[in-house]
């Protein structure tokens, strides 16, 4: 009886450990958030962020400039290097269980590179309630964030 008593404790403990376990958001790429952050009223977020480096950044591991960087730092491809895309491209390195269909490499440094992976806060009624959108994963990016990549 008390092996029984203890297994069922023992149990009970795994469901509640498994239950509050930190959640995994999913990358779903600039494409998902583009369909709230395009508008004037929203601030043009998404035009904005197209016309950056960070849309490019994929890209521009392709051109002349970073393949004459690579060959230096003996990188055979830029576009195929974790040392690049570490920086050049948003959630790499991240399980592809963690991607969304959605989520592509070509879209370089997306806004989940600073806020975090939006699969939960994506919602209109998520993100309408700052404090929803924090406890549905959405990060508030500082300086740290940025010197991530940023730095020397």
């Amino acid at each position: 009886m008390k092996k029984l008593l203890a297994g069922v404790v023992v149990l009970v403990f795994i469901t509640f450990s498994l239950a509050s376990a930190e959640k995994a958001y999913k990358y779903v790429g600039a494409s998902k958030c583009k369909i709230c952050h395009k508008s004037a009223k929203q601030g043009k977020q998404y035009v904005i962020w197209q016309e950056s480096a960070h849309a490019k950044a994929y890209q521009i591991l392709a051109g002349e400039k970073a393949k004459k960087i690579a060959a230096e730092m003996k990188i055979a491809d830029p576009q195929k290097s974790g040392k690049c895309l570490s920086c050049h491209v948003t959630g790499y390195g991240i399980a592809d269980s963690l991607k969304a269909e959605t989520y592509s490499i070509k879209e370089g440094v997306t806004c989940e590179a600073c806020h975090g992976p939006g699969s939960d806060y994506k919602k209109m009624k998520i993100m309408k309630d700052p404090e929803k959108a924090i406890a549905a994963g959405l990060l508030i990016p500082d300086e740290k964030t940025c010197l991530t990549c940023h730095n020397e």
